[in-house]
């Protein structure tokens, strides 16, 4: 799947001003304004609906393709069975956008509509770790890992919106509001031979198994591919280039065994006009023809545009990120706009991901220059987990470089200045042997910058709280 976080800051600073002024316009669902002429009501509610489903369709087109293999394969993997990534990727990797070189994936789809999934974490060892699962809206609704649950063996019982019964001793109830859930597991891996070995162990242990098949042994059943499921063109394409009678059809198909959050009564009660009602299938005789294709381009650069008007969206020193992932309440937008340039984003308190693509001066990145990220002392970001500042092409691709080195940590020992403080040199070449240990190179051309940070502390000095600021990056003169 590839969702390129530069496309969409791309299109939110090339969109027209009189977009960008009706998108801050509607930043609610309501507004008198766009009440008055006969048919923009109606318009407006389609363009809310599709907002509004947005995540749960795109979910549902991503399941498709990552599940639509004979048996697990690279990064995909049949229902119910573990995806378990071997090895981090090189400058060669191009299934996924942003990759990332700190932790190795364990993830699976499962359906708990007919009964629950049972899933066993075995003792990690003190090791970091986080098993978020996601609902069919991308509401990260529990977070097992070091953080919230410690790091000894564990295991959950994850159950539907209608399941009731008795679980196995021992077995923790996780309760999913719909059938279709992703378990997103990461374990932290400093990439040698001998660690990769110990999280392999790790992730053999890791099990998956339906309720009526704990304790006895499991065998998956076989899979068949599934011979129309677009296996090519980006999942993000897709959904995008569905029309509105199409994807309204789908939303309101899954929305019969995905649905809404009692929190979401008021809006959804204005989609009947058009149509869209939980439980039942899409009426179209209800939709104005006229809004079928241009309902998903106006609903889409509301999306896109969230980038710049969306309370949530910080800009600290050209660092941007989104302070409300995970959990979304009512903000369909946000919601949306995460399910569009970072599907399966973890909760704020778990991991956030700042990115910059300019400068201290506002320019581009440019790998002719020279540039210096300056951590003063006492004043590294601060986490209980760990941190590391990734470099990526403009597609959001790893880059390649003499050391084959793509992100940059403390895992690199990284050497202080005599004031303490520790410099990060981002350029092309190398800045001499005394200093390649700090280096993170960069690409001829332009570049983009990501700060990963697992477990960012919530008291300060604290990114969470604007306790701690990102430092800027300087151009060399």
């Amino acid at each position: 799947m590839k969702i390129t976080r530069r496309d969409a800051i791309a299109l939110s600073v090339g969109a027209s001003a009189s977009v960008y002024a009706r998108s801050r316009a509607r930043a609610e669902f309501d507004g008198p304004l766009f009440n008055t002429a006969e048919g923009l009501d109606e318009f407006w509610i389609a363009s809310d609906a599709y907002v509004y489903g947005y995540p749960l369709v795109t979910m549902e087109m991503t399941r498709r393709v990552m599940t639509n293999v004979v048996a697990p394969e690279g990064s995909r993997a049949p229902m119910g069975q573990f995806v378990r990534s071997r090895t981090y990727p090189d400058a060669s990797f191009r299934d996924v956008t942003a990759p990332n070189a700190d932790t190795l994936y364990t993830t699976a789809w499962i359906d708990v509509g007919k009964e629950p999934w049972i899933l066993a974490i075995p003792d990690m060892k003190d090791r970091y770790f986080l098993f978020p699962l996601l609902d069919g809206w991308t509401n990260v609704f529990q977070v097992p890992g070091k953080r919230t649950t410690g790091t000894a063996a564990q295991s959950y019982a994850i159950t539907g919106p209608g399941w009731n019964g008795t679980l196995p001793n021992g077995v923790k109830q996780y309760k999913s509001s719909t059938n279709l859930v992703w378990i997103l597991g990461r374990l932290y891996c400093t990439g040698t031979p001998e660690d990769y070995a110990a999280v392999h162990a790790l992730q053999d242990q890791c099990t998956l198994v339906p309720l009526s098949s704990y304790g006895k042994t499991f065998a998956a059943p076989p899979h068949q591919v599934d011979a129309s499921v677009d296996m090519h063109t980006a999942v993000r394409e897709q959904v995008n280039a569905m029309d509105s009678i199409a994807y309204f059809t789908l939303l309101a198909k899954l929305m019969k065994s995905n649905p809404p959050a009692a929190a979401d009564a008021p809006a959804v009660a204005k989609f009947a006009k058009i149509g869209l009602v939980p439980g039942q299938d899409f009426d179209a005789s209800k939709f104005d023809a006229n809004f079928v294709k241009r309902i998903p381009q106006a609903s889409v650069d509301r999306i896109m545009l969230q980038i710049k008007i969306n309370k949530a969206i910080k800009n600290v020193n050209g660092w941007i990120f989104d302070t409300e992932t995970g959990v979304y309440g009512v903000d369909y937008l946000n919601r949306a706009l995460v399910t569009a340039i970072g599907l399966g984003a973890n909760r704020i308190q778990d991991a956030v991901y700042p990115i910059t693509l300019k400068d201290a001066d506002g320019n581009a990145y440019e790998g002719t220059n020279k540039y210096i990220m300056r951590f003063a002392k006492g004043r590294m970001p601060p986490v209980d987990g760990f941190w590391s500042v990734t470099m990526y092409d403009p597609k959001m691709f790893f880059v390649a470089n003499p050391i084959n080195r793509y992100s940059i940590s403390p895992r690199q020992h990284l050497k202080a200045n005599p004031d303490g403080s520790v410099d990060i040199y981002i350029q092309n070449i190398s800045p001499g042997a005394d200093k390649e240990q700090n280096w993170l190179p960069a690409p001829p051309g332009k570049f983009v910058l990501m700060l990963r940070m697992y477990w960012p502390r919530e008291t300060p000095p604290s990114l969470i709280d604007g306790s701690w600021t990102i430092p800027a990056v300087k151009k060399v003169s």
